[in-house]
């Protein structure tokens, strides 16, 4: 993998991240390095489920990316929010 993908992926990551806190609400506790981290793995989960309902093939773009990634980190804050009760 090159360095500017890297770079990109964790851009991405972060963006992702700090738009599902900020649309969540509540404070982050690991900060931006969290937050990327969520939006990483809110890119995987987004990009599955848009992948089970038939979207996962659009090319979108860097918009779509980061749109599919803050879904996917939105739904991972609920769920994590949801099963800490």
């Amino acid at each position: 993998m090159a360095l500017w993908t890297l770079l990109v992926w964790l851009a991405v990551g972060a963006v992702a991240g700090i738009l599902a806190r900020k649309i969540m609400g509540g404070a982050s506790p690991f900060g931006l390095i969290g937050d990327a981290i969520l939006g990483l793995a809110g890119g995987v989960v987004g990009g599955y489920l848009m992948a089970l309902a038939g979207l996962g093939n659009t090319a979108g773009g860097l918009i779509a990316t980061i749109v599919t990634a803050t879904i996917g980190a939105v739904i991972l804050v609920w769920l994590t929010r949801f099963l800490k009760k």
